[in-house]
């Protein structure tokens, strides 16, 4: 019987929603045993969140005051510790998976699975390459830890309604490396909703011009409650900063509605939204890219067309 271990992803004591994807994922493994595993300076009120995720049989705790802040060298040895017990590993295809299950695949010896979007048995796995244009077939090695990143666009969150799962504390004894230390955390978004989990995301490209000419997008997301996107050559041009970057060297991400703006299309920008719900462009090239793929299209000049969008709203 497959035993599952999910690493959990919090920010400021909360559960982020790839966890629950992630269980999402698991869940597609007939007859898997879920457990969560929660680090933190004080878990029990993200284990808590964790207990109510639907699928979810057990959560694990590691309380450690130098578990305040993600980072990806002092959780490794911890969950190390822990990963015996459990024949496969996994943790979100997000900043913070992609930091962490690398280390710990190192230290397992195994190779990592990346963005695994479908379950096909539990050795068996479908992941995207070339962009998302084609998706391959992978399987892991029999009598080895499967330990895979899970492309959380590709599910959807798990229900958190479940009756609670049993909370226990684990016991870890694990040398915790002093090369690394919290400096700070910046976020790009602000007080805006996370860019990863957000249900509408407003993303504008390099037709805005200019850093300052990019307001106009942070005032329309405002306008929708919306977290806030960039494609690479706005990114690149300095309207935005990188990690608001959409696409294929960016974020992948599947809002339920995601509004492109002076975004011309180019395929690294769609890879990185083919799961949005509806998509909505606004352009003035009516044979832009991004057409071909929109839900819904709005040829015009995006400095009239916004300003009356928002009138609007």
């Amino acid at each position: 019987m497959s035993r599952i271990l999910i690493i959990a992803e919090h920010l400021n004591g909360q559960l982020n929603q790839s966890t629950a994807k992630c269980v999402s994922c698991a869940s597609g493994i007939s007859g898997a045993e879920i457990d969560i595993v929660v680090l933190a300076a004080d878990p029990a009120p993200i284990a808590a969140q964790a207990a109510t995720i639907a699928g979810v049989t057990r959560v694990r705790t590691i309380a450690n005051a130098a578990n305040e802040q993600a980072l990806a060298a002092v959780y490794a040895p911890q969950v190390l510790a822990i990963a015996g017990d459990y024949t496969h590993v996994f943790g979100p295809s997000t900043t913070f998976g992609k930091d962490l299950m690398p280390r710990i695949a190192a230290k397992l010896g195994v190779s990592q699975l990346s963005d695994i979007m479908e379950v096909v048995d539990a050795q068996t796995y479908k992941r995207p390459i070339y962009a998302g244009n084609a998706i391959i077939t992978v399987k892991a090695p029999a009598g080895q830890t499967v330990l895979a990143t899970v492309r959380t666009a590709s599910y959807p969150a798990a229900a958190m309604n479940a009756g609670p799962a049993p909370i226990e504390a684990a016991s870890v004894d694990a040398a915790l490396p002093t090369h690394t230390r919290f400096v700070g955390l910046q976020q790009g978004g602000g007080d805006r909703p996370d860019l990863q989990t957000a249900r509408i995301v407003v993303s504008g490209g390099r037709a805005l011009g200019s850093a300052e000419q990019f307001k106009l997008i942070y005032d329309f997301a405002d306008k929708l409650k919306a977290g806030v996107g960039a494609s690479r050559a706005a990114v690149d041009s300095g309207y935005a900063p990188n990690d608001m970057q959409v696409g294929q060297t960016g974020k992948i991400i599947a809002p339920e509605l995601y509004v492109a703006v002076g975004i011309s299309g180019a395929i690294q920008h769609l890879t990185g939204i083919k799961d949005a719900g509806t998509i909505v462009a606004i352009n003035k090239d009516s044979e832009a890219p991004i057409f071909e793929v929109a839900d819904i299209g709005l040829v015009g000049d995006l400095f009239k067309v916004l300003p009356e969008m928002m009138a609007a709203l």
